[in-house]
């Protein structure tokens, strides 16, 4: 059975900035499929993550901005002391309560991708050290979605994949230099496993 994905939503906590970067640079700059980020930081956070990011990513990429449409190709990063949402095809701020004590928050971005887009959402969550991101994938998995987690001996911090595993049924446990080409894979022939 085919089916075609619409959006790639990515989550990670500590130890995110170097496997984003890894990530990032393993993905063509044709890369189709918009990709929206959550990565823990503090209020306070500077552009400087974006920039960073940018520096590794053949892809153009952005802090997102509310009321953005979404756009393909493109990196969506969710800016400091705001959660990201995805409502049909356009990007949402929100200032409401931290989740999981994270402000963005992986759940949030997760819960709405897969609401706003159903089986068409692949999830991927990377390293961490908090329970974040579990809820999330469980509704991505629920409605359909494709769901990818870090293998925790390859990840930074180990916690947050390993607490996602324990609850969600993965389609790809996978080492970090794997993942890219998962996505590639699946933006390619978007068939099931």
């Amino acid at each position: 059975m085919k089916r075609r994905f619409r959006v790639v939503v990515i989550g990670t906590s500590t130890g995110g900035l170097h496997a984003l970067s890894a990530l990032l640079a393993d993905l063509p700059a044709a890369y189709s499929l918009p990709i929206l980020i959550v990565q823990h930081r503090s209020k306070d956070s500077d552009e400087q993550l974006a920039k960073l990011l940018q520096s590794s990513s053949r892809i153009p990429l952005r802090e997102a901005e509310d009321k953005q449409p979404l756009d393909s190709p493109g990196v969506y990063l969710g800016p400091p002391d705001y959660h990201l949402l995805l409502e049909e095809q356009s990007l949402a701020l929100s200032t409401e309560e931290p989740v999981a004590y994270s402000r963005p928050s992986i759940d949030v971005l997760f819960e709405s991708a897969a609401f706003s887009c159903g089986s068409a959402v692949i999830g991927v969550l990377l390293t961490g050290a908090n329970q974040d991101g579990t809820r999330g994938l469980q509704q991505i998995k629920e409605r359909g979605g494709y769901v990818i987690i870090q293998d925790p001996g390859s990840a930074e911090s180990g916690f947050m994949p390993r607490n996602a595993l324990a609850h969600v049924a993965a389609d790809r446990v996978l080492s970090l230099d794997r993942i890219a080409a998962e996505l590639v894979q699946r933006e390619s022939d978007g068939a099931s496993p």
